[in-house]
């Protein structure tokens, strides 16, 4: 895992292999929990499977239900304008009325959300 901490707030920015599964959120969840003691974490878009942008997967809301079930707040970061879905497109925009989960266009923007 490649990551350093900013504002106190974990900014991960490569894993091994991408998040492809539930276990694999709580394995990063708890190893980040561990190391940092935090309660929010920016997430590089590409640590995640791509799968994870293709909600009829179901794999976003099994690994995003992990930050919620261990109260880890998360921001994902990236270029996320190459996926033209209406209901993943809305489902970011939900998210990002929320406190939880937000997807954000680079690293400042998310730790400004998690700042609030």
């Amino acid at each position: 895992m490649t990551h350093q901490v900013i504002q106190n707030i974990p900014v991960v920015r490569g894993l091994e292999a991408p998040i492809a599964s539930g276990s694999n959120a709580v394995e990063l969840i708890a190893s980040l929990h561990h190391e940092t003691g935090c309660e929010a974490l920016v997430l590089a878009k590409e640590c995640l499977a791509e799968e994870f942008f293709k909600l009829s997967t179901g794999l976003a809301g099994e690994v995003l239900q992990k930050f919620v079930n261990y109260q880890m707040r998360l921001a994902i970061v990236g270029d996320f304008s190459r996926y033209t879905s209406k209901p993943l497109k809305d489902f970011i925009y939900e998210s990002n009325q929320g406190s939880q989960v937000g997807f954000w266009p680079d690293q400042d923007s998310a730790l400004a959300w998690l700042g609030k």
